[in-house]
């Protein structure tokens, strides 16, 4: 077998270990057998949610196999035709074989990416929330350029982005904004970014243009469906009321239509004031609250599983995970995967990708190391 050949299979090979790996591949075909089983229980459908819940867990195993199934045969298709081109001399069968097995480790590196989306709620829209750290202006300007920078990314992909609730500076920028992210997968990608990001730069807001630093954090939490139950009792919140301050036009402001829901229990407060109707507000705000509880589960039950972990995998807030210098330099630096770049405006207009997919690696390569095991997500 050719060197170049031998180091494309390995590369494929070793991204099927991890898949396989990721997917528990021998529970995982356990369990699909027994999901084949109850699907042609006659009584099923007795309960539809029940039934639905279950075929879509099947179908969504039954794809993955399928996927690594698919994937070996056309590695071993490859090699066979590469062996073939090989013992005849035929430089073009060769090539032919060495292109397919390129297309292939693409295909597989996608895959074991989306792999990594598999938590519970991965799937889900998100809420993302940035709010302006101390320092009046300048962090209320950070706290704008932040809330753009997602904005621009989440666009790109396709994403819609919608606001929910925002509170302006007095000169410049926010002092907090939330936006709904809606798409497929979209809280799976943006969860880690969840903590204190920090800003450099000559201040365009100091006469003496001097250096500043500035703060702002970004928490993301899922949207959650009516399929997800959360209890909440109503004795455990205060609504208040009150006049809509944000750019939703001079209607929005007319009524007391903006609603604020504080969950005494947790202390978790939310807010809304995009419509005009209280009614409405107050239905989003109870959305979001249903949404924080859950993201609040969520981690819980993660920092349990993680409570005697050498290293911490979650982030939290007060965390800072990233350094976006402008001045003297520019670079952005990922506190938590190491990852930098030079390009710091390209970044701040929306091409975050590669930080959230080092991520991703980096939280299964921790979660891995914890379990006493290796990543292979480590390399390179």
């Amino acid at each position: 077998m050719r060197a170049e050949t031998e180091s494309l299979a390995s590369d494929v090979r070793q991204s099927l270990t991890l898949l396989r790996r990721h997917l528990d591949w021998d529970n995982a075909l356990r369990r699909l057998d027994e999901l084949n089983a109850r699907a042609e229980d006659p009584n099923l459908w007795n309960d539809p949610d029940n039934a639905q819940k279950l075929m879509r867990e099947r179908e969504h195993l039954e794809r993955q196999i399928q996927a690594v199934r698919e994937i070996e045969q056309e590695l071993d298709d490859a090699l066979t035709l590469e062996e073939l081109g090989d013992a005849e001399g035929d430089d073009d069968t060769v090539g032919e074989a060495q292109g397919a097995l390129r297309k292939l480790r693409e295909r597989v590196a996608k895959m074991e990416l989306q792999s990594l989306l598999s938590g519970e709620a991965d799937a889900n829209d998100a809420y993302l929330e940035v709010n302006a750290g101390a320092g009046g202006t300048e962090a209320q300007d950070w706290a704008q350029m932040l809330l753009r920078m997602y904005t621009r990314w989440a666009e790109d992909q396709g994403y819609k982005v919608e606001l929910i609730d925002e509170s302006q500076g007095e000169e410049a920028g926010i002092k907090s904004a939330t936006v709904k992210v809606a798409g497929h997968n979209a809280y799976g990608w943006l969860k880690g970014e969840s903590g204190v990001h920090r800003l450099v730069r000559i201040s365009p807001f100091d006469s003496q243009a001097r250096r500043h630093t500035s703060f702002a954090s970004v928490w993301v939490y899922p949207v959650i469906d009516d399929r997800i139950e959360v209890d909440i009792e109503e004795k455990d919140l205060r609504i208040d009321t009150y006049r809509s301050s944000g750019a939703g036009g001079q209607h929005v402001n007319t009524t007391d239509s903006a609603v604020r829901i504080t969950h005494m229990p947790s202390g978790i407060v939310v807010q809304c004031q995009t419509e005009r109707s209280q009614h409405k507000n107050r239905a989003q705000a109870m959305s979001m609250l249903r949404s924080r509880l859950y993201e609040r589960e969520i981690k819980r039950r993660e920092e349990e599983a993680q409570a005697t972990a050498d290293q911490k995998t979650d982030i939290g807030w007060g965390h800072q995970l990233r350094s976006y210098v402008l001045q003297p330099y520019q670079m952005v630096k990922d506190l938590r995967t190491g990852v930098e770049r030079g390009d710091a405006q390209r970044v701040l207009d929306g091409d975050i990708t590669g930080f959230l997919e080092a991520a991703l690696a980096h939280k299964v390569t921790a979660e891995d190391k914890s379990e006493g095991g290796h990543s292979e997500l480590a390399r390179g």
